[in-house]
């Protein structure tokens, strides 16, 4: 039986997409990944708590962005990852090799902007809630 070969452009495209529920990890490892179960676990009880303490709907979403956060990290170590070790690592027994192309260096640019904004952003308003009380909006 061949093992299925794992395609570095869908682990970065399912990173940037789906990170935050820790889709990737399913891709790359299988059902029973236990970081990509700490994605999916950790983020309703994190959130529910977490906005039990703190009373603006902000805090529940929080984990939720800290969590895509951390996949946005991860689709660019998949990505910039080269193809060599990619398939050392995660593709010894398939018979395929990897070979990177354009799609996945426009993933990796639409990551770090994606990303960037969104921690940018998170810290921003996070910042606005701790230290203004949240009065701009």
């Amino acid at each position: 039986m061949a093992v299925r070969h794992k395609n570095k452009t869908i682990a970065t495209l399912l990173a940037l997409l789906l990170g935050g529920f820790g889709v990737h990890r399913f891709y790359i490892k299988g059902p029973v990944d236990r970081l990509g179960l700490l994605h999916l676990c950790s983020l309703p009880v994190t959130g529910i708590l977490w906005g039990a303490v703190h009373p603006h709907p902000f805090y529940v979403v929080l984990p939720i962005l800290l969590s895509y956060v951390v996949g946005f990290v991860e689709a660019l170590v998949i990505g910039l990852t080269p193809d060599e070790a990619w398939d050392a690592q995660h593709n010894k027994d398939s018979g395929k090799a990897s070979r990177s192309n354009w799609m996945l260096a426009l993933l990796l640019v639409l990551t770090v902007g994606i990303g960037a904004i969104a921690l940018i952003g998170m810290i921003a308003r996070v910042f606005d809630l701790l230290y203004t009380g949240g009065a701009y909006g």
